[in-house]
């Protein structure tokens, strides 16, 4: 099942349970604690099974006719269910009724890590397009593709 979230306390302990479970991609403690943080005040939405959550997502406004995919997990066990993608679909809804024209995502661009072109891939199942890599946004070892989808 598919919910909003809204008890900040709620968020950050949703949001650390799920990343803390998915070292391959948050493995960065500070990076992980950011992530964390930001989560409590961004629209969330999790995936709960038997009312334990199973994953997340948060959307994050940039710009007037933009938000962004902050950050995103699925427990290991239940990637390649769908439920990802049902996260997705429901913060595609929720941007559309906020007035959004695009959303936007961040990752590691392909080629550099198994996991990461995991990530990738489902971007590109999902509808978005490469819209732009920057060598070093991150850093020179993690160079950042940014994806990009028209919803209205």
């Amino acid at each position: 099942m598919i919910k909003i979230i809204e008890n900040q306390e709620e968020k950050s302990n949703i949001a650390r349970y799920i990343l803390e479970a998915l070292p391959e991609w948050f493995g960065i403690e500070a990076a992980r604690e950011e992530y964390i943080e930001e989560s409590r005040h961004q629209y969330f939405i999790a995936a709960v099974e038997n009312d334990i959550p199973i994953g997340f997502l948060c959307l994050k406004g940039t710009g007037k006719d933009t938000c962004e995919i902050a950050v995103m997990g699925v427990k290991k066990e239940y990637q390649r269910a769908g439920i990802g993608k049902q996260l997705f679909m429901a913060a595609k809804q929720y941007a559309k009724q906020q007035g959004i024209s695009f959303l936007q995502v961040k990752t590691v661009a392909m080629g550099h890590y198994e996991e990461y072109d995991q990530t990738n891939k489902f971007y590109l199942s999902l509808g978005f397009k490469e819209f732009e890599v920057f060598p070093t946004l991150w850093d020179k070892h993690n160079p950042c593709q940014v994806y990009v989808m028209a919803i209205r």
